[in-house]
């Protein structure tokens, strides 16, 4: 491309690191006049083809607008075929003619696929499942995430990639193995778990205490005793388990940092790809040592859900409270549901855009080129086996065009939130061990309050339940389950200055062991509220809920609530049900210093949440960005350096039309226009 002409062979290539975080000098990496600020990319396995070939996919590529690419998260066998013996000239000429192309590289460390000549020789880093079966040889991931071999290994072909490519001007970041996933008991595993208990309690009678071991006579003389993880266990061993499998991913992750930074310039980012809703361990933890966020963005169901997938970007965005990469999303489809239907055609830009609405700077995709065999022939590609393009390719090739017309405008913004959403693994996971009803999921009642926050404010930010809220005017935490006495100062003490706190049901029942809180829930928020829960019901058939908010029914739970002062007020009310319910308390609010909380004890039906978020989001002083916007369109603002763009998303199939409060510039059309007519999932980007 004319405009990119000189891009990749300059030390400015660093620029292409956009919205990187520490240990860079700034949020925003330094841009540059022909550098685009906004990437499509694709994940490229040269290693599967002949040379010959490569050139080729990486002119369509640059013909595409694909300008980024991702090399070598599974190239271990062709990096080090066997042990000690290096072969990177492969490597180094697939990203020399990548750069010839204006196309830059994020490196993946290859760990995610070992070797057959690393599981041969030292069988003891394979896997071993809660079963006791030691995985083998032939797929992906079989490796142990304690094996003390396996990361010698790791970190010497990490280091090795550094020392080659660590100045390298074409290579933009590292990404860390790939879909950090399973956990293994082998012995490892099993003799740091009894080690990190030892460390974390001092004393086995300490563990006993908080365990509350006595039940059922599961008391221990000493932590070598101590199972690890299965389903049946006691519920405080489950969540501590949790917690040691997420110190040990991200100890996993520091080994190959090590290997890396020393050997790295600064530029280079350092990430792994997370994947949504995974909750294998705690993603804020693993984030902690990283220096952006990125995940896999594919749709959680066959039909693409915008809040689902939309609240799984800000998720992503809330582990580093910066703008984030999507490292892999699906080019029209996977192959790895019960029918693996395509997106409509549209719909792949629809995705995109969205993207960078919640605040991604990049866009990859899964993958470039159909592989000649393996597990994934059927996945979605943009070129297929012969190396030409499949339908979607000019789709891709549309968004690429797009982000460079608003890459400036782009570059430097961010989205902005007056709302948060509380994410917490503890309380996911202490829920998900006992749900008492199989309906309840957690992150299906946090997507309930997601919507009316989306529609309501137009901007939702998802943060840890520690995160500091200052600059929130209100924070909804629904199911917030695990609640610690020093969480509960942490939120009482936002809502005496003035911010607004709603609780879902469920929450405050656990302390940070998942045993019962002294207190009856919210636990040690329950004296601030004046009221507490006096008994929660898992419902098999709905319950009529009436109050302010309206009429509607209560679905899955429902809890009735004890007022204890004349403070506070009752909201809603059950209706006659099941003799329990009927007349008691469902929602109740009280003010505590220049804030408020509220409590709300029923999982409501999704209309009558919406209802009831709506006066809330109301009496927290909080506006949509645009009012009277139509079902289905999606409005995303992005701001800062003094700019502010808007992106409007059609998620429909009907044609819309919103009218704008002040004209503005139409960035991929020219001109100015004080309307929006979207067509059936259309795209408007405009500037202020």
């Amino acid at each position: 491309m004319r405009v990119f002409a000189s891009l990749c062979r300059r030390a400015a290539v660093a620029a292409l690191c956009v919205t990187v975080t520490a240990p860079f000098a700034s949020a925003q990496a330094t841009q540059y006049a022909d550098q685009p600020p906004l990437l499509v990319g694709a994940a490229w396995y040269p290693e599967q083809w002949p040379a010959s070939q490569w050139e080729p996919d990486l002119e369509r590529m640059e013909a595409a607008h694909i300008h980024l690419v991702r090399v070598g998260e599974f190239a271990w066998s062709s990096m080090e075929p066997r042990e000690g013996e290096y072969h990177f000239e492969w490597l180094e000429k697939a990203i020399a003619l990548a750069a010839k192309h204006h196309i830059c590289v994020i490196l993946g460390t290859p760990t995610a696929a070992p070797p057959a000549w690393l599981t041969q020789k030292y069988p003891e880093t394979l896997r071993v499942d809660n079963w006791g079966r030691r995985d083998e040889h032939g797929n992906r991931q079989q490796f142990s995430f304690a094996s003390t071999k396996y990361r010698e290994l790791g970190f010497k072909i990490a280091e090795e990639m550094a020392t080659r490519f660590g100045h390298n001007p074409d290579v933009v970041g590292w990404q860390l193995d790939n879909e950090l996933a399973a956990d293994s008991f082998d012995p490892d595993a099993i003799a740091q778990w009894h080690a990190y208990l030892k460390t974390k309690y001092g004393t086995i009678d300490n563990l006993n205490k908080h365990w509350a071991t006595a039940y059922w006579s599961q008391s221990y003389n000493d932590f070598d005793q101590i199972p690890a993880h299965n389903s049946d266990e006691n519920p405080a061993l489950l969540l501590e388990w949790k917690h040691f499998v997420s110190e040990t991913w991200k100890s996993y992750s520091e080994n190959q940092i090590r290997a890396i930074r020393p050997h790295a310039d600064k530029r280079q980012f350092i990430t792994t790809n997370t994947m949504g809703w995974f909750d294998g361990f705690d993603s804020y933890i693993e984030h902690s040592v990283l220096d952006i966020a990125a995940w896999d963005d594919y749709i959680s169901t066959d039909v693409l859900d915008p809040y689902d997938n939309g609240l799984r970007h800000d998720l992503t965005r809330g582990y580093k409270q910066k703008n984030f990469w999507v490292m892999e999303t699906e080019p029209a489809f996977v192959n790895w549901r019960p029918t693996n239907n395509a997106l409509d055609k549209g719909q792949t830009r629809d995705l995109a855009w969205q993207a960078i609405g919640h605040g991604s700077d990049a866009v990859e995709y899964w993958q470039w080129r159909a592989a000649p065999n393996g597990q994934e022939e059927y996945h979605g590609v943009l070129v297929g086996i012969d190396g030409k393009p499949v339908p979607v390719y000019d789709e891709v090739k549309q968004v690429g065009e797009e982000f460079e017309k608003t890459g400036k405008a782009l570059a430097g913004t961010s989205p902005h939130s007056e709302v948060a959403l509380i994410n917490d693994f503890d309380s996911r996971w202490a829920i998900d061990f006992q749900r008492h009803s199989a309906k309840f999921s957690p992150t299906a009642e946090m997507t309930a309050f997601y919507r009316p926050l989306r529609d309501g404010a137009q901007a939702v930010d998802v943060i840890s339940a520690h995160a500091p809220l200052d600059q929130y005017k209100l924070v909804v935490a629904p199911a917030l389950n695990v609640l610690p006495q020093d969480v509960g100062d942490h939120l009482l003490a936002y809502v005496k200055q003035g911010g607004h706190l709603v609780l879902g049901p469920r929450s405050g029942m656990k302390d940070g062991y998942d045993a019962l809180n002294p207190q009856r829930q919210p636990g040690p928020l329950a004296d601030a509220l004046g009221a507490n829960v006096s008994q929660f019901y898992a419902l098999d058939k709905p319950v009529p809920v009436e109050g302010d908010a309206g009429t509607g029914e209560a679905e899955i739970w429902a809890e009735t609530i004890a007022v204890a002062s004349s403070e506070t007020k009752v909201l809603m009310r059950y209706g006659a049900s099941n003799g329990w319910l009927d007349g008691q308390p469902a929602v109740v609010a009280r003010q505590v210093g220049k804030g408020t909380i509220t409590y709300i004890g029923a999982w409501l039906e999704q209309p009558l949440l919406d209802k009831l978020t709506a006066s809330i989001l109301d009496d927290a002083g909080i506006k949509p960005l645009i009012p009277g916007v139509p079902e289905g369109v999606e409005v995303c603002e992005r701001s800062g350096d003094g700019k502010r763009v808007l992106i409007f998303i059609n998620h429909t199939t009907d044609t819309q039309q919103v009218s704008l409060p002040t004209g503005m510039r139409d960035l991929l059309h020219g001109g100015n226009t004080s309307s929006v007519s979207l067509e059936k999932y259309g795209v408007a980007v405009l500037a202020q």
